[in-house]
């Protein structure tokens, strides 16, 4: 096992003879797609390579090799906290011989997939981010990694994390900060930042995220690649570090729609997404009170010119604020999140054989994290007693759900739509206090409000990349819909990414 940043000399050289045998494939590959001949593999989309390999017109040990070529060279974004370049090609060679034998393949065939350090794999650790974590290696895999390798996938290592998954910025003090790809000294988000890296740096088409409130949809506008959370349980969620049961949930990142309704169809078991909606008559709620208040300028410009890009293609803007929807959050998500850590925490430590305690992990926690729990969890200021927790859960929680249900149904809408959070990537380093409009103000309100009443209410959530600010630091618009209408939102995705188009990759 290695850290992506420690590559010992024979995985470096396993892997790089391997892409030297796939290099004239490139062009192969390329002939087959009907892309340009210049076009790296690492540019694939999932689909596209699949196709390439189930047709047999790419190897997966070619891919493979490739995009561990493209690890290495990528380095300093610290994407990885573990990456063995000969698994992945030992799974990418057994995948060939499977192809070979003439078996049938699955939908993700020879797809080797980065997975968030916060999901189990029996083939690697699962460090969930934090020091005493670091050699625990559970007996299983999560089912959602069953379900993947099951179609065919590859587990490509375990990616960094903001540690235990609690926060926003993957500025790990015990495996080292997330670089953004797009400028790397500044922020991925998190807490799957190094899934967003991984995928934005074209280290891989398709990645595994996690979200309790936000990882998933934080990373992904900050990075500039699209994010989905799902209605909450549509993909299992078991064998994973926790916070809460009632807010985690896994999903996937990408840099286009069509990869992440492939996921979405493997993992849910339904027929894939493949048509978009009409954006004719396409109704999109604006609650403007919350989403849109105190937005950096250049978001509030980037998402004005987005929003206007859609009516134009004939998107119904319907302007209807959420009901007490700041004062339902105050009372709900940060109550369930506080009051759940420790016992969750504890639960998955001894389900899972970790071999350590809660107390065991607090002792070894990073500094920043050990106080985030102490002010939280553990009976700091903001600790939340039972009976804080228990309304919470019984009825604001409820009566948030039931605002969203009454919000989409009242206005007739399909989703809603607002910029994903109020300011681009700040800086590594400002994680108390970040520049909003020439003003310092704390770091927390600014990248989690928006994303917040999403993932507490359960709704499907999609982020999805608008342009580049002046910076050249991504700006992205999520949309939600009503729980359990994932597969609009998806076909909205698809509609939208026609209009709005894809971001200039960061620089190599």
């Amino acid at each position: 096992m290695r850290s992506d940043n420690n590559t010992t000399r024979r995985q470096f050289l396993a892997y790089s003879a391997a892409l030297a045998s796939g290099v004239a494939a490139c062009a192969r590959v390329e002939d087959k797609l009907d892309t340009t001949m210049t076009t790296p593999l690492t540019d694939l989309t999932a689909i596209d390579a699949i196709a390439a390999m189930r047709n047999g017109d790419l190897s997966a040990t070619e891919y493979a090799a490739a995009l561990l070529a493209r690890c290495e060279a990528q380095g300093k974004l610290n994407a990885f906290i573990t990456l063995d370049p000969e698994k992945v090609l030992e799974a990418a060679h057994a995948a060939d011989a499977l192809r070979a034998s003439g078996a049938d393949l699955g939908p993700l065939h020879g797809l080797p997939v980065p997975v968030k350090d916060s999901v189990n794999t029996k083939d690697y650790p699962t460090t969930g981010g934090t020091p005493a974590l670091r050699n625990f290696r559970p007996t299983d895999d999560a089912e959602l990694v069953t379900r993947l390798k099951a179609a065919g996938a590859i587990v490509m290592g375990k990616t960094n994390i903001h540690e235990l998954s609690f926060g926003w910025t993957s500025n790990n003090q015990a495996f080292g900060a997330v670089r953004n790809p797009y400028g790397t000294d500044r922020i991925p988000g998190g807490s799957s930042g190094g899934t967003a890296a991984a995928v934005a740096a074209h280290m891989a088409p398709l990645g595994i995220a996690e979200d309790t409130q936000g990882s998933i949809r934080v990373p992904a506008a900050l990075c500039g690649i699209y994010g989905f959370r799902p209605t909450q349980n549509r993909y299992p969620n078991q064998g994973v570090v926790p916070i809460t049961p009632l807010f985690d949930q896994v999903g996937p990142h990408a840099r286009n729609m069509a990869d992440i309704a492939l996921f979405d169809h493997v993992v849910a078991g339904e027929p894939i997404v493949d048509v978009a909606a009409s954006l004719v008559g396409l109704r999109l709620g604006i609650s403007r009170e919350f989403f849109f208040t105190s937005l950096d300028d250049e978001v509030a410009r980037i998402s004005e010119a987005a929003l206007q890009k859609l009516v134009d293609a004939g998107v119904t803007l319907v302007p209807a604020d959420v009901p007490d929807l700041a004062n339902l959050i105050s009372l709900t998500t940060s109550h369930v999140q506080s009051y759940h850590a420790r016992p969750m925490l504890t639960r998955y430590l001894q389900e899972f054989g970790a071999g350590v305690s809660f107390d065991e992990l607090m002792n070894q926690a990073s500094a920043d994290v050990k106080a985030a729990f102490d002010l939280y969890v553990l009976g700091g200021e903001y600790t939340p007693s039972e009976a804080d927790f228990v309304a919470a859960r019984d009825v604001h929680l409820p009566a948030l759900r039931a605002t969203m249900r009454g919000y989409f149904e009242a206005n007739r809408l399909d989703a809603m739509i607002f910029p994903a959070t109020q300011i681009a990537a700040p800086f590594i380093g400002e994680d108390l206090e970040v520049l909003l409009n020439g003003k310092k103000v704390p770091f927390e309100p600014v990248i989690s409000r928006n994303i917040s009443p999403g993932s507490t209410a359960g709704l499907p959530g999609l982020v999805i990349p608008a342009a580049l600010n002046s910076a050249g630091m991504p700006v992205s618009l999520e949309i939600d819909g009503p729980a359990g209408s994932d597969r609009n939102v998806l076909a909205i995705g698809l509609a939208m990414e026609q209009v709005l188009g894809h971001l200039p990759p960061p620089a190599a």
